[in-house]
This record gives C-alpha cells, sequence and structure tokens, in this order.
C-alpha cells in the first residue's frame, strides 16, 4: 500500500471544512494548521480569478523530515504515511527546517512537532482522513496509489497533476489537478502579513512572545526592514524580501490575500552561538595541539591542561546551548539513548560526548603529572576536533528547505569557523598568560592566512551564481537587504579587513590580542546572518 492525496482544485470552493475538521479531530491549538488553505487572486479587474489551494504534508516517499529527526519521532509507515510520536520528540525543530514544504509546526501546548499524518488512526480503522469525510464537493481525494482502478489511480493517470517543488526530490504525494503556478510556487506572490480577516504576522511557539527579533514572521521582518530603508537606493523590499510574482510580459499580476500563519525564525541566537562555541571549542585546543605536534613549539604541561579546560568551557557552553534551543529540553538525553543514526544532529551529539571525553583525559593526565602517558590521545583528539568544526555543515544540508544551506562551501565556512575563531582566541588568552606566549608567532600567520581564505570564500558564496531562486533571494537579504548593516559592517569591514591589516601591520601583543576580538565579533555576526537569512525565504 502507498498512501496519497489529490485536490482536485476544479472542485475546491476554499470553505475551510477541511481546516476544520482537521482542527477539531486533532485538537489543533489555535495558530497552527496541520491543514490550510491557501488564497490566491489572480489578473485585474474586472478580469479576476481566485484560486484556493490546500496544503499540508505531502507524505513524501523520500521524506527529509525523517532523515533528520533524531530520535525517530517522525517516520514512515509501510503504507506510506508519514507519522509522528509525540513521546519521542525532543523539540529540536530540525523537522521544520527539513521540509520544503512548511507543512511541520511546533505544537505551543505540547512543544512537539506535528502535521499532517493522514488521520492516521481513522485509516487503521478503515475510515478516511476528516478532512476527505468532510469535504462538501469532493475536492480532496485519498487511497492507495498502487491500487489499480481506483479513483486516486484514475485521476492522477487521465489528469494532468502536479506536485510541488518537484526538483528537491522528495516525491510527494499530494497531487494537485489544475495546480496554478501563483499559489503553489510560494515565490509567485507577496506575502502580505494581511489576510482578508485580519492580521497574520506573528509566528507561534519556540520564540512567540518574546520581544525581539527572533519572535517576528517574515512578514514583520519585512516592515521593520521598510522603516529602515534610506533613500541611497537600497532595492525595493519587494524584491528583495517578498518574492514578488515575476511574471512578465503581459501576464496578469497575482497576490496572496489568505495563507497560514508565518512561524517566524525557529532557529535563532541559540543555534547561532552553539556553532560559535565549538568551533572556539575545537579550535582552540585543535591548533594548540597542531603546533605542538609539529614541532613548532613546545607545550608544557600546563599550558596543555589550560587549553584544555579552555576547550571543555565552550564545549560545555556548547551542549548548553543545545539544550536550551530545544523545545522539551528535559528530552535532551534522547538524542543519545534512542537515536536515529541518519541524522547529523545524532552524530553530532556523539562527536560532542566523545571529544569531551578525550579532552578530559587529556587535561586531567596533564594536571596530575601523566602527561607521557596521554600522548597517544593528540591524534584522536585533532581528528575529532575536525569533525566538531564541521559536522553542523551536513546537518544544514539536511536541512532540505533551505536552498542557501545546501552549498558545499559550508564545510569550508565550519572548518574556517574552527581555525579563525581559536587562534583569535588563543591570541587573546596570549597577551594574559605567558606560558602559551611562543604560539603567537605562528597564530599570527595562520590568522592571516585563514582571514584570507574566508575573504575568498565569501566573495565565491556570494559573487557566483546560485543554482536556485531561494538561495539568490537569500544572498540578496545578506548583501542588500536586511542584513546589509550586519554583513558589510560586521562580517566584511570589522571581522575582516580590519584585523586582517593589524595583523600584517604590527606585532604588538596588545594590537594581536585586540585584532583577535574584532575577529570573535565578525564570526557571531557572520554565523548569525547564515543561520537566520535562509529562514526569511517563506516555503509555502
Amino acid at each position: 500500500m502507498n498512501f496519497g492525496f489529490v485536490i482536485d482544485n476544479r472542485n475546491c470552493i476554499g470553505c475551510h471544512a477541511c481546516t476544520v475538521a482537521c482542527k477539531a479531530e486533532h485538537d489543533v491549538p489555535i495558530g497552527v494548521n496541520r491543514t490550510w488553505v491557501k488564497y490566491v487572486e489572480k489578473g485585474q479587474f474586472p478580469d479576476t480569478r481566485r484560486i484556493f489551494s490546500v496544503m499540508r504534508c505531502n507524505h513524501c516517499e523520500h521524506a527529509p523530515c525523517v532523515e533528520i529527526c533524531p530520535t525517530r519521532a517522525l517516520y514512515t509507515r509501510p503504507d506510506g504515511i508519514v507519522d509522528f510520536n509525540n513521546d519521542r520528540c525532543i523539540g529540536c525543530k530540525s523537522c521544520t527546517q527539513a521540509c520544503p514544504y512548511d507543512a511541520i509546526y511546533i505544537d505551543p501546548e505540547s512543544h512537539t512537532a506535528a502535521k499532517c499524518n493522514f488521520c492516521a488512526h481513522r485509516i487503521d480503522v478503515g475510515l478516511e482522513p476528516a478532512c476527505v469525510n468532510v469535504c462538501p464537493t469532493s475536492a480532496i481525494v485519498c487511497g492507495d496509489l498502487e491500487q489499480k482502478g481506483s479513483k486516486i489511480s484514475n485521476l492522477i493517470s487521465r489528469q494532468q497533476v502536479t506536485v510541488r517543488k518537484p526538483e528537491k526530490g522528495t516525491r510527494p504525494k499530494l497531487f494537485y489537478v489544475e495546480g496554478d503556478d501563483v499559489s503553489l510556487k510560494p515565490l509567485e506572490t507577496e506575502q502580505s502579513g494581511k489576510s482578508l480577516w485580519g492580521s497574520q504576522s506573528l509566528g507561534v511557539g519556540h520564540h512567540s512572545g518574546k520581544e525581539n527579533f527572533f519572535s517576528l514572521g517574515f512578514d514583520s521582518i519585512q516592515k521593520i526592514y521598510e522603516n529602515k530603508k534610506k533613500s541611497s537606493g537600497v532595492e525595493n523590499i519587494e524584491k528583495v524580501l517578498s518574492g514578488k510574482s515575476r511574471l512578465s510580459g503581459g501576464a496578469q499580476p497575482a497576490k496572496r490575500v489568505y495563507d497560514s500563519p508565518s512561524k517566524g525564525i525557529l532557529w535563532g541566537w541559540e543555534v547561532a552561538g552553539y556553532i560559535l562555541t565549538k568551533a572556539l571549542s575545537a579550535g582552540v585546543l585543535g591548533l594548540s595541539l597542531t603546533l605542538n605536534q609539529f614541532g613548532l613549539i613546545n607545550l608544557s604541561s600546563q599550558a596543555i591542561w589550560v587549553t584544555s579546560l579552555v576547550s571543555l568551557f565552550f564545549l560545555g557552553a556548547t551542549g548548553i546551548l543545545l539544550i536550551i534551543d530545544l523545545d522539551k529540553p528535559t528530552r535532551f538525553l534522547y538524542v543519545l539513548l534512542r537515536p536515529h543514526w541518519k541524522s547529523w544532529l545524532v552524530k553530532g551529539g556523539y562527536i560532542i560526548s566523545v571529544f569531551g571525553g578525550l579532552v578530559t583525559l587529556l587535561g586531567g593526565a596533564h594536571l596530575f603529572g601523566y602527561g607521557e602517558w596521554a600522548n597517544w590521545l593528540t591524534w584522536p583528539i585533532l581528528l575529532f576536533a575536525i569533525l566538531l568544526a564541521i559536522y553542523t555543515a551536513f546537518l544544514f544540508s539536511q536541512a532540505k528547505g533551505r536552498d542557501f544551506w545546501q552549498s558545499p562551501l559550508l564545510i569550508l565556512h565550519m572548518l574556517l569557523h574552527s581555525v579563525v575563531g581559536g587562534s583569535a582566541l588563543l591570541l587573546i588568552v596570549g597577551f594574559f598568560w605567558k606560558p602559551i606566549f611562543p604560539m603567537i608567532p605562528h597564530l599570527q600567520n595562520i590568522l592571516i592566512g585563514g582571514l584570507v581564505i574566508q575573504i575568498l570564500s565569501l566573495a565565491a558564496e556570494l559573487i557566483t551564481p546560485h543554482p536556485t531562486v531561494d538561495s539568490h533571494r537569500t544572498v540578496k537579504i545578506i548583501t542588500s537587504g536586511f542584513f546589509k548593516s550586519e554583513f558589510w559592517g560586521g562580517v566584511v569591514l570589522i571581522g575582516s579587513f580590519l584585523p586582517l591589516l593589524m595583523l600584517i601591520s604590527s606585532i604588538a601583543p596588545m594590537n594581536l590580542a585586540f585584532a583577535g576580538l574584532l575577529v570573535l565579533i565578525g564570526l557571531w555576526y557572520s554565523v548569525r546572518i547564515w543561520v537566520i537569512a535562509p529562514q526569511m525565504i517563506h516555503l509555502s
């Protein structure tokens, strides 16, 4: 069996009966939806048309939400239905980033992920999903796609059907008869934040109720940027952020007039923070041991256990930030105890644990005078330091909903965070602590090289053409949109060029330490922008 849906747009009247039935059947809280109807108005008076599109989970054959889920809270049943188990969910929100269709939300009451599950409890007893049962025009059809002669099989074989975002390779099983691009493709219409019946601008869930940037939906972010625009020719916000219809020639414009509320920014400062702290943890010890291992310096036992302690401090901060980011923080151990090994969140959890254990052994051995016994730990620590630095790139690549994170350069960016951040932090520490003073000339050269490569990689990332419109629009948000000032001022000027000039022109420890501080500031801006900007692109 292989269950799927067909939405027959020839029959849909936009009555919202499916939305109401779904909410009643599953007790879905206000502000979130498993099923919703999107309204798009197309044309100009008097030649106008309103298009209704039922939106929900696509129950993909290759579901990226299932692959990225660290605890198997999301899973594919033998009948093809993508279901979820609340009792296993830790609220990491990875699935919301992996879903290209924006079909998953964090329940504001249970704080776990939820979505359309095909009313699996009804299917198991031979009933149809609630939305199918209640639809007054039979616009929603469900059934076994592999059953010959069934209504759904006949519709798919005899009608021209479309799916959303087939380029993602997820093989969705939600088909539309007479589906219109202006409704099925989110970039074809504006997201104004105003509906026919009110405002739907704020997200619900993890960041709701917080009076800061991260609680804002996409539409509120647009309004903030509009207020910040200067008369110096900043590109129009509708072109930069809202994905204004690109219909050219004599085509009629289309406008979105009703949609589900924005979920806002689900991965915020906590995720950006732990990416930075783990980079510093890997870099500060990895660079020290590398220089020592190749005979460039001769670290004392005291220097090794102190740098190990600093590394463990930032590793501990990484763990704390990871737990804080969870909507079910009491279940954080599920990542290790109920692992789904395809998820890089699980692999990352074990990398952090193993790295922490090895560093503890190394630091403890040198602290208590057994440094020679612990020499064999150097190469395993260096290996896991590299893994610690780059594993997040693989996690982000599993977030298929965000095209900008699919860049192959993300691995290089993550590795540079550790090299640049670790050397910058050691330059600061070296100004105050003499035992690692011999490292400073080497760290200075490493940081110069790292900054040069970082500038070149940023140029390659942002200047070269991007394969998808979502990625291209993200670049616009970074370079000429909402993050324009932070990127050019914080990342490029403060975090790259100024410290590079200081490192090249001076060897004074104070100047080097100050350059390291500027680098760390720039790294924070860079990580924050790379995490948040792609989430400002609407997926539905």
